[in-house]
């Protein structure tokens, strides 16, 4: 397995990250495991989860995920493993997360830190990582900026000033952002250098053929500022593997969760998708392996973030690690990505 440093620092990580977002909803504490121990073995030692996992979010589901990858990681030797979690920020109603107070303060933040680490049963994560901005910002499907939005949030200062705090404390080893856009990562850039603070070295933001708005501002800043990206959803919740082109009503997120992938379902997705089957396929590749090949070797991309709620799912998601694609292909990507620019942003 390829490693990374993950941003400006000295954490080595592999180039594909184990995501386990379905883990307390699709998959059992059962499933999560041998998930685990199969990435593992595959020399994939690098785990994404977050507070409010599993999605979609419920109530009587949350911190799910976090339980079982706790139950997992209490018998691993913990130095062999690069733990990542996430804060949930503040503007989604999720009230049954710590009463709802999700603001970005130290208090808060505070208190999400500690029910993490408690349900991991750890006492430090290597990457501690804000969800989504305190602030007004366009995410998870909607793309406009609308400032009729905007709502009082907490100072980036006092935000940094805490998560600094724990970096101190031992409690988490680095940190970094998700679902971030060019202006909020150089303005915390830029404060943390002002403060004299540890930057980010990391952002988690989607990324696949659907969606390389990355590539619009972010990847320069990436590359000049030494931030990783961790892309997720390079499968599009598994629209890119075509097979809700055969078939529309096949069991999958899309199907289970009303509304849940809408993202994907804006009028360019599936003519672009059907584009990228056609091409994989006339090159002898499935839809997957084109999918995640063009992911996995982006020169823009530092982990890959791959989830499955089968263990051939996951298997075939590993497997494409070794597939690569020729100039002639990746030419052909180009003409279908401005034929259909970023269909599901």
């Amino acid at each position: 397995m390829n490693a990374i440093l993950l941003g400006n620092s000295d954490l080595p990580v592999p180039s594909v990250c184990l995501g386990t977002m379905t883990f307390g909803q699709q998959n059992s504490e059962a499933d999560a495991h041998a998930q685990l121990d199969y990435a593992l073995g595959q020399g994939i030692n690098f785990i994404d989860t977050a507070e409010m996992y599993p999605v979609p979010a419920r109530a009587e589901t949350a911190g799910l995920t976090e339980r079982h990858v706790g139950t997992w990681l209490k018998r691993q030797a913990r130095d062999r493993i690069v733990l990542a979690t996430k804060a949930t920020g503040p503007g989604r109603a999720l009230d049954w997360i710590r009463e709802g107070r999700l603001d970005f303060n130290r208090p808060n933040l505070q208190q999400a830190l500690d029910g993490s680490l408690q349900r991991l049963q750890t006492d430090y994560v290597d990457l501690y990582q804000l969800h989504w901005p305190d602030r007004n910002v366009p995410m998870f499907g909607h793309y406009h900026f609308d400032p009729a939005q905007e709502r009082e949030t907490v100072p980036l200062q006092e935000t940094l000033a805490a998560v600094v705090d724990f970096i101190r404390a031992g409690r988490i080893r680095h940190w970094g952002l998700s679902n971030e856009t060019p202006w909020g990562l150089m303005t915390v850039l830029r404060l943390a250098d002002a403060l004299g603070l540890p930057r980010p070295v990391s952002v988690q933001n989607a990324y696949s053929l659907l969606n390389r708005t990355w590539e619009n501002g972010l990847s320069e800043i990436g590359f000049r500022e030494r931030i990783s990206l961790l892309a997720y959803s390079p499968l599009g919740f598994g629209v890119l593997s075509g097979k809700y082109l055969d078939d529309p009503k096949t069991p999958g997120r899309v199907n289970l969760f009303t509304g849940f992938a809408s993202r994907y379902g804006k009028p360019n997705t599936a003519p672009a998708v059907a584009a990228y089957a056609a091409l994989a396929r006339r090159h002898g590749l499935t839809p997957t392996q084109l999918a995640l090949g063009f992911v996995y070797n982006r020169w823009c991309v530092g982990s890959t973030i791959v989830g499955a709620t089968t263990m051939a799912q996951l298997q075939e998601n590993l497997a494409a690690r070794q597939t690569r694609l020729g100039p002639d292909i990746l030419a052909d990507i180009e003409r279908i990505h401005l034929q259909f620019p970023n269909p599901a942003p």
